[in-house]
């Protein structure tokens, strides 16, 4: 990875801090596993989620994550006016002051979860409550198929704000982070970025976003095209690449990754938008996927490619394709489950439960 960032940023500090979790806690929770009173694998997936737990935590019984913060990262795009989009852009406002006012989804959801949520505004293209608007960059991002989205000191600063963001809800207790999104037209970015990344063909990443029809599916399609090329040749520079095809929330999630990564902190992957920062982090520091979870496989088509080159499963598969962080409020309750299954379950000498027999047994 290169990076036109100075070496004295936040963002190489950030990048050089990065560090793998717990291998020796995770060999713990492979051999309580074989303990428990169970068949191996019998759980499944819930096995493999208890040992990330363990591994990210750097402890053996993982302890339940009892605060989990969401954030969620709003922008809007330039790239609304070549008709991308089947909402008007002045939704993204609207619908962050429902988030902050607590009447959208992610709020229903992160209640029944028992999680929090804070809304942010890093480029919405009107003036925001200030408390929403702490970290903004600017009003909206610019039209990626003809022009940057950001300029490269607003990049910089975009990273710097999400490193920032991670270091407010770390230490303010957050155990566990998950990243959402809200921007109308931010899945066509989050498109082009995976088609680059992964080097899958414009036509490969095009879904239906907010559920364009078919001339607005082409229109989207084209656009994907034409910022593609534009950002090809930027696809091993991490800022410049957010420059010129991403934006300003698309590149604080990033920089958010990758702070939770070095601070220890695991995270658990919502939709596109996200997955789409998660592969830019991913360009940055390799090592910032073991910190990470895919919550969900969405219905967009580009959300597959993104977690096959991060090499992540998703927990559910629900068709969902929301975005603000429902897809990870929903996954959450699993987790959970997943780590209190091999924290509280006893094992067979705690229960004097006989073992499986030997092979040589009657």
């Amino acid at each position: 990875m290169t990076s036109s960032e100075p070496a004295a940023s936040p963002l190489h500090a950030t990048l050089a801090g990065i560090g793998h979790p717990d291998a020796d806690a995770a060999h713990a929770a492979k051999l309580r596993q074989e303990e428990l009173t169970k068949p191996t694998g019998a759980l499944g997936m819930l096995e493999e989620l208890s040992i990330w737990a363990c591994s990210a935590q750097g402890q053996c019984p993982p302890h339940a994550f009892e605060r989990t913060r969401v954030v969620v990262f709003a922008g809007d795009h330039g790239i609304t006016a070549a008709g991308v989009s089947a909402y008007p852009a002045e939704v993204t406002a609207q619908m962050l002051a429902n988030i902050a006012a607590g009447g959208a989804a992610v709020n229903v959801l992160a209640a029944a979860a028992g999680a929090g949520v804070r809304a942010l505004d890093l480029a919405v293209d009107s003036d925001t409550d200030p408390a929403l608007s702490k970290h903004k960059i600017r009003r909206s991002s610019g039209r990626i198929d003809r022009e940057d989205a950001l300029s490269q000191d607003e990049a910089e600063r975009a990273l710097a704000a999400g490193i920032a963001i991670a270091d407010e809800e770390i230490d303010s207790g957050a155990q566990l982070l998950i990243a959402g999104d809200m921007g109308i037209g931010n899945t066509t970015p989050a498109s082009v970025l995976i088609s680059v990344l992964t080097g899958a063909e414009p036509i490969k990443v095009v879904g239906r976003g907010t559920g364009v029809d078919d001339a607005g599916w082409a229109r989207k399609c084209a656009a994907i095209r034409d910022a593609r090329r534009r950002a090809w040749p930027h696809r091993e520079d991490l800022t410049r690449l957010l420059a010129v095809a991403g934006g300003a929330d698309l590149a604080a999630m990033t920089g958010f990754l990758l702070q939770a990564a070095n601070r220890r902190t695991p995270v658990l992957l919502d939709g596109l938008v996200v997955s789409a920062a998660a592969l830019v982090a991913q360009l940055g520091n390799p090592r910032v996927v073991h910190w990470l979870q895919a919550a969900h496989l969405s219905a967009e088509p580009a959300h597959e490619l993104a977690l096959h080159r991060l090499g992540l499963t998703p927990i559910l598969r629900l068709e969902m394709r929301l975005g603000e962080g429902t897809g990870a409020l929903v996954a959450l309750p699993v987790l959970r489950a997943a780590v209190l299954s091999l924290a509280q379950m006893a094992t067979f000498a705690e229960a004097q439960v006989a073992t499986r027999q030997s092979s040589d047994g009657g």
